[in-house]
């Protein structure tokens, strides 16, 4: 008969079971995270969570508690300094339990119980989960914010005439300073001068006797 039973033994005496939950207690504010059975788990939430919750005030009475429930000073001066500095700004639940399957062997439920602001991962995700922005595109109105877009948009294709502006710039001044560089390269080409004549004489004068001994057929007088 299960009646009265409001809380797992998990088949100990109450010294056996109060001793197993504080050693695991201890270890869990030493190292912030511990693997055990989901059923050890769910016992151990319910003896560290109110804890931590009287770590948050920092006086003799509090640590003489927490000494009564840990019996370790070292884990006691952890949880006072370091771990209840992390949880200040947290109302509850300082712990969560991660399911990691069955256990080779006896087949019991494994989980790992951990304190909330210990995992860094799980806290970077949400960071950037809440960081991101949704857009919607329901409601769109053609007030002021509207305007602001309209404008904004209008901006930006200034900006990229502009710049595509001087882009075309740069390509043409490119362009003058090759061909520039191609002119200075080509060797200049001589054109023929006519000969000089001397004084008195025209350039490239036929001799007229010659001319007129073709015409009467004396061509060996022709020299």
């Amino acid at each position: 008969m299960r009646h009265g039973k409001k809380f797992n033994h998990l088949g100990r005496t109450a010294p056996h079971r109060k001793a197993m939950l504080s050693n695991m207690a201890s270890s869990l504010i030493s190292n912030k995270r511990i693997t055990t059975t989901v059923a050890k788990a769910k016992a151990l939430r319910k003896f560290v969570e109110p804890i931590l919750t009287k770590a948050k005030d920092d006086t003799t009475h509090s640590r003489r508690v927490a000494f009564s429930y840990l019996n370790d000073k070292e884990s006691v001066k952890i949880l006072f300094d370091e771990v209840a500095t992390k949880i200040a700004d947290r109302p509850g639940g300082y712990t969560r339990i991660l399911k990691m399957g069955n256990r080779l062997g006896d087949n019991a439920d494994m989980c790992i119980i951990e304190l909330v602001d210990y995992n860094e991962l799980l806290l970077e995700e949400k960071g950037a989960a809440k960081s991101k922005t949704r857009r919607s595109r329901r409601g769109k109105s053609s007030g002021p914010k509207a305007e602001t877009k309209v404008e904004a948009k209008e901006e930006a294709v200034a900006k990229e005439v502009v710049a595509e502006a001087e882009v075309v710039e740069e390509v043409t001044e490119e362009v003058a300073v090759e061909t520039d560089v191609l002119e200075e390269a080509t060797p200049e080409v001589e054109e023929p001068t006519a000969e000089t004549a001397p004084e008195g004489e025209e350039p490239n004068a036929k001799d007229d006797s010659k001319e007129d001994n073709l015409e009467e057929g004396n061509y060996k007088n022709v020299s």
